[in-house]
């Protein structure tokens, strides 16, 4: 059972596994370590006048959570926090911006052309630098906006009548306005194995971008709004499936961790990884994997997903397909969410991911795999080459 973060602290052995494990330690020393920042100062009430400047650092990778040998939620007492400090303290219009997209997004699609213009702005945005006055890093560019939403195309789906089983389909919010193929072919796959997909565009985004960002209290409406839907589908005996491993750790753990209630914690019992649910419904029968495939394919895990404990399940849904898989031996690839987009986080977000460079560097793998957009994002931004979703190869 999961609990609530601020209620762990005092579990916390002061054995530094945490710091041990940490990718931000071992990429600067300006960063002292996720047991000081987030523990000792909940040891410590958190305060306005006691104020640990190295938080900013923490990506919420949640690598030291996975090596507490006491079970501390470390990364959720660092979001926590950082959400106090912004109590007190203004956010920039940077922060606004990454911890927001989907409600930006919901307002570029309300002007005439909007999508057009937002991403010509990007494009030319992008090779001027001029969001550089804004603290983005030089060397990003924002994601431009699919000119149709994944909502926007599912609703132009054939309506499938025979089905043996049901569930609901949540792209999150780069899913839903930036990659919506990626969903499509997901969906593909499982309407061709008779599973009916549904969606519920009550559901908001899963409050990961803007935690990462300190807007506790936003992260709040989200939570409720996305648990009182997680429950009524629970009701009707429906899973709901993330396209993203951070979204289904959100809406699995990360709402019970954060806030003391445990409709949070009922709600997230109804939630599952794409592959999780995948690999699951392969051994229940209800899939089947044809191993009609060839090539050879480099994976990488994101953190969000081995947070999750159930395994790599897209590695063995490759297998079953005939791909030969080979797993990329890093954590972090430093992208971690919002985080690698800041100027001043760039090279720090770059030097976490090195390993994982040099490994798709001198790989011979055909293919590059991860199941997380930043990943990708960071995988092409580093090498050159383009990551691909282990469901544009099923």
């Amino acid at each position: 059972m999961n609990e609530q973060a601020q209620f762990t602290f005092d579990g916390c052995l002061s054995c530094t596994a945490c710091m041990s494990v940490c990718p931000v330690m071992a990429a600067t020393p300006d960063y002292y370590g996720p047991k000081l920042v987030g523990v000792a100062h909940e040891r410590m009430h958190f305060s306005q006048e006691d104020i640990e400047d190295s938080l900013e650092l923490c990506t919420n990778c949640k690598n030291c959570d996975r090596t507490c040998p006491s079970d501390v939620k470390v990364s959720t007492l660092n979001m926590l926090a950082r959400a106090e400090y912004f109590k007190n303290h203004s956010h920039t219009r940077l922060d606004d911006i990454l911890a927001h997209h989907e409600s930006i997004a919901r307002k570029v699609r309300r002007l005439p052309l909007g999508r057009h213009w937002a991403n010509l702005g990007l494009r030319l945005g992008g090779r001027l630098h001029a969001f550089k006055h804004l603290g983005l890093a030089k060397e990003r560019h924002l994601p431009r906006y699919a000119v149709k939403t994944f909502y926007d195309k599912f609703a132009k789906l054939p309506k499938q009548d025979n089905f043996k089983r049901r569930i609901v389909f949540y792209p999150g919010c780069t899913g839903n306005e930036n990659e919506p193929n990626i969903g499509l072919k997901y969906v593909e796959l499982l309407r061709k194995n008779g599973i009916e997909v549904l969606v519920d565009e009550e559901f908001v985004c899963c409050g990961s971008p803007m935690l990462q960002g300190g807007y506790l209290d936003d992260v709040k409406k989200h939570a409720d709004q996305n648990a009182a839907r997680l429950l009524y589908w629970k009701e009707k005996n429906i899973p709901v499936v993330c396209a993203c491993p951070s979204c289904s750790l959100m809406m699995k753990s990360e709402y019970a961790e954060l806030f003391a209630d445990e409709k949070f914690r009922v709600a997230g019992d109804n939630v599952y990884d794409a592959g999780e649910f995948c690999v699951a419904a392969v051994l229940s029968g209800d899939l089947q994997i044809k191993k009609d495939r060839s090539g050879t394919v480099l994976y990488h895990a994101p953190c969000h997903l081995k947070s999750q404990a159930i395994g790599l399940p897209s590695v063995e849904l490759l297998r079953s397909a005939g791909y030969t898989v080979t797993v990329a031996d890093v954590d972090c690839c430093g992208m971690a969410g919002t985080f690698g987009y800041r100027q001043d986080k760039y090279n720090i977000s770059m030097a976490i991911g090195a390993k994982l460079f040099d490994i798709i560097k001198n790989s011979a793998a055909e293919i590059i795999v991860s199941d997380c957009s930043s990943c990708r994002k960071q995988i092409y931004d580093a090498t050159g080459r383009i990551a691909v979703s282990p469901f544009a190869l099923l």
